[in-house]
């Protein structure tokens, strides 16, 4: 019986392997997904992001990425640096860095 089973031809091609399809198939959809779903998705926070710092003015309170809520004191609209005062200090920080607007301050924009 052994003799028998290792007496068989092995066949001359390698059979191809169903991984490799799958493989292909399974990067295709992903492709797909990545073209479909998060491309979009990515330009429209880049557009939603361009607008809220297009709309920084004097007087609004603004978030920080690292968190400092302050009010803008100082804003540009060429410049890349805005002039935000928190509490008793004024900071110079990036436009970038700014991360949500969160209204303005009607007082501020009056008084200056």
């Amino acid at each position: 019986m052994l003799s028998v089973l290792f007496a068989q031809d092995q066949p001359a091609t390698p059979q191809a392997s169903p991984f490799g399809n799958m493989m292909f198939l399974l990067l295709g959809l992903m492709l797909v997904f990545w073209l479909v779903v998060i491309l979009p998705m990515s330009r429209r926070q880049r557009k939603e992001q361009e607008k809220v710092l297009a709309s920084i003015s004097r007087g609004a309170r603004i978030v920080t990425d690292s968190g400092i809520v302050g009010t803008v004191v100082t804003a540009n609209p060429g410049e890349d640096e805005v002039v935000i005062r928190s509490e008793d200090t004024k900071l110079r920080i990036k436009r970038h860095k700014i991360t949500q607007v969160l209204g303005t301050e009607p007082n501020e924009t009056a008084s200056k």
